[in-house]
C-alpha cells in the first residue's frame, strides 16, 4: 500500500515570511454565530457557515516560483505546464550542512550516491534538517543553507529541472547576490521553497512528488499543498 507524506507547512496568520516579503493575514470572515442572522435554512435547521478572509502574497508558506517571479518575460504560474509541478523524485540526505552553509556539487554527488538513485530528470528534495532545527522562530527566515550555482548546475546537466528546499530561498538570507535564482533564470529551472518533513523521505528511494499551483492569473508563483507519494 502507497504511503503519502504531508511535505507543507501549515498557513497561519502572521507566520514567518522571506525578509523581503509581507507576512499574511488570515482572520474569519463570516463565523457560525454571526451567519445566523442571515436567516438560512428552515426553521429548526439554520443553515450557518464560515468563510475566512486571506490576504498574502504567492510566496508564503510552501510554494512554487513561476518564471515570471525572477524574469520579467518569464512565464506566470498559470502558463507554465502542469507536468512541471508533478514527477519522479527523490531525497538527497543533506542534514551535515550547517544554518547558512553551502551545498557543494561535492556534496550533490556523495548524496546521490547514498540515495541509490541516479538522477535522471528527477526532482531533486534537499533536507538539511533546517526546518526542524529553526522554525517557528526567526531563524527560520535568517539562517537557511545556500544551493550552489554550482550544485544548481549539476542537476541541470542530469535533466533535473525541479527542485525543493527547506526554509524561505534556495539563496543564503545573509548576502543579496541571489546566485540560485539567478542561474535558475538563465537556465529556466524552478524549485519549491519552505518544503518539510523531508527527513521521512531520506532512504526511501525513489517516489513521487506533487506540489501544483493555484492558476492565479500572471501569478510570480503559488502557495502548492506539497506531498510525496511512497510505494
Amino acid at each position: 500500500m502507497s504511503k503519502v507524506v504531508d511535505l507543507s507547512l501549515l498557513i497561519e496568520d502572521n507566520m514567518p515570511a522571506h525578509k523581503l516579503f509581507q507576512r499574511p493575514v488570515i482572520t474569519t470572515h463570516m463565523s457560525h454565530e454571526s451567519s445566523k442572522a442571515l436567516g438560512l435554512g428552515v426553521p429548526g435547521d439554520a443553515m450557518t457557515f464560515q468563510t475566512n478572509f486571506i490576504a498574502m502574497l504567492d510566496h508564503v508558506g510552501t510554494h512554487v516560483d513561476a518564471f515570471r517571479h525572477v524574469k520579467p518575460d518569464g512565464a506566470p504560474i498559470d502558463e507554465m505546464p502542469l507536468e512541471m509541478f508533478m514527477g519522479k523524485a527523490v531525497c538527497f540526505d543533506l542534514t551535515h550542512i550547517p544554518d547558512l552553509g553551502e551545498i557543494t556539487v561535492e556534496d550533490m554527488e556523495k548524496a546521490e550516491a547514498a540515495s541509490g538513485v541516479k538522477v535522471d530528470g528527477h526532482i531533486v528534495l534537499l533536507c538539511t534538517g533546517f526546518h526542524k532545527r529553526n522554525y517557528p522562530s526567526l531563524d527560520s527566515v535568517w539562517k537557511n543553507p545556500l544551493l550552489t550555482a554550482e550544485a544548481t548546475q549539476w542537476l541541470y546537466d542530469r535533466g533535473s529541472k525541479m527542485q525543493g528546499v527547506e526554509g524561505p530561498s534556495t539563496d543564503k538570507p545573509s548576502d543579496n547576490i541571489f546566485a540560485q535564482h539567478r542561474l535558475c533564470r538563465e537556465l529556466g529551472m524552478s524549485h519549491w521553497e519552505w518544503l518539510v518533513n523531508l527527513e521521512e523521505l531520506v532512504g526511501k528511494g525513489e517516489f513521487q512528488f506533487f506540489g501544483v499551483p493555484l492558476k492565479f492569473k500572471g501569478g510570480s508563483g503559488s502557495p502548492v499543498r506539497a506531498f510525496a507519494v511512497l510505494n
